[in-house]
């Protein structure tokens, strides 16, 4: 809902609206990538009138007449390359949104660019969006996936680690943390262990809270929020746990579906990447190996099958798929019974009865062949991703 209204110029969308969108040009960097990517699909976006998605750092040509919505980290690089294109004058009119709060010398610097370039005026709005966390389903969300392994157990428990890079993560940690609450719009109720990591975030978060809270003017939790209010009695818990307290996580393969397609596919924010076997084709002596082909396949909520399945033992999820494919199987062969049915020949009362009959049936089975074409597709989906999961778990057990 956020993304959805950032992309609408900071305005919330209305339902049901029959208009024409605002043909638009997105501009991101890596983290606004990563956080779009698994909730809105290129048909989404380009539904919200998107015609451009781009990186903020790769060639652009000038399009003097679209307007352009940012969406990255107030980083020095970020702000620098958006006052360039301030000067170049790439884009009709600037929707800068940045992931986490911008600092004033930052800002001061955009708006020196602008005046400079004489662009002010087409600067539209600058919104600091809270949005520095990655939502991979509607109850799960990751903090960070570019540079994870600078914020990460084993980082935080390097023995040579310094004060300065300990502070460093933990403010990371803390603002990712602070930007999921804002977004809710909600105050939690902190929870953890003392003399932890656990610890000094949650410090860190309550002082940030708290701080927020005294400015009741500018209080991120007091406005038009997408959740609930401060006031609210029902303020989530917040429970911080460090992993040196669960020993047995690390080590644990849980045996269902979603958690071996993690542990042992190349599963990156929702989307995994198999190989596609060769088979038993011998390559020449002497000749070089052929290229494996790479397939992706988008594990989402639209995908009944995942969502059904995705908590589900593996012995039980390979059952379903042969069970997904024997229904379609029979739905496909009553089909073309149908259409064998439809061919009779003759003038007969018996056969132009038996017509009529299966003249609805055959309607009502063509109307749901693009629903059947879509759970053919699903079938092979989750039949290479178990066979691949499987050939994990054959070459793991030899």
């Amino acid at each position: 809902v956020a993304l959805k209204r950032m992309l609408n110029f900071n305005v919330p969308a209305v339902k049901n609206s029959t208009g024409e969108p605002v043909w638009k040009v997105l501009i991101y960097d890596r983290f606004g990538q990563d956080i779009i990517s698994p909730l809105l699909s290129v048909k989404e976006l380009r539904d919200m009138g998107i015609t451009l998605h781009l990186l903020l750092h790769s060639d652009r040509d000038a399009i003097p007449d679209v307007p352009a919505v940012y969406f990255v980290m107030p980083t020095e690089e970020n702000i620098d390359r958006m006052c360039q294109d301030l000067r170049n004058q790439l884009y009709e009119s600037y929707y800068l949104n940045f992931i986490s709060a911008i600092s004033r010398s930052k800002l001061e610097d955009i708006a020196n660019a602008a005046i400079g370039a004489n662009a002010v005026t087409q600067v539209a709005k600058v919104f600091d969006q809270y949005l520095n966390f990655i939502t991979l389903e509607d109850d799960m969300f990751v903090l960070c996936n570019q540079n994870k392994e600078l914020v990460s157990y084993r980082a935080i428990n390097r023995p040579d680690i310094t004060d300065t890079e300990m502070e460093t993560i933990m403010d990371t940690i803390v603002d990712s943390l602070f930007c999921f609450f804002v977004t809710l719009g909600a105050i939690p109720i902190i929870r953890c262990a003392r003399g932890t990591a656990a610890e000094m975030v949650a410090v860190k978060l309550d002082k940030k809270l708290r701080e927020n809270l005294r400015d009741a003017r500018n209080s991120l939790f007091t406005g038009d929020t997408l959740g609930a209010s401060q006031f609210s009695f029902q303020r989530p818990l917040l429970v911080l746990v460090d992993r040196n307290i669960d020993l047995a996580t690390p080590l644990h393969h849980t045996w269902t579906y979603q958690a071996l397609v993690h542990d042992v596919l190349d599963f990156h924010l929702n989307r995994v990447n198999l190989e596609e076997s060769t088979g038993m084709e011998s390559t020449p002596a002497g000749a070089r190996p052929k290229k494996k082909n790479k397939k992706s396949y988008d594990l989402t909520a639209s995908d009944k099958f995942w969502q059904k399945h995705k908590g589900s033992p593996f012995p039980e999820v390979a059952e379903s798929v042969q069970q997904e494919l024997e229904s379609y199987r029979a739905q496909e062969d009553e089909v073309k019974r149908l259409k064998s049915i439809m061919g009779i020949e003759g003038e007969d009362e018996g056969a132009i009865s038996m017509l009529s009959d299966n003249t609805a049936k055959l309607t009502s089975a063509v109307s749901s062949l693009p629903e059947l074409l879509e759970k053919k597709r699903l079938i092979d989906l989750h039949t290479n991703v178990a066979t691949a999961v499987l050939e994990h778990i054959k070459v793991q057990l030899l």
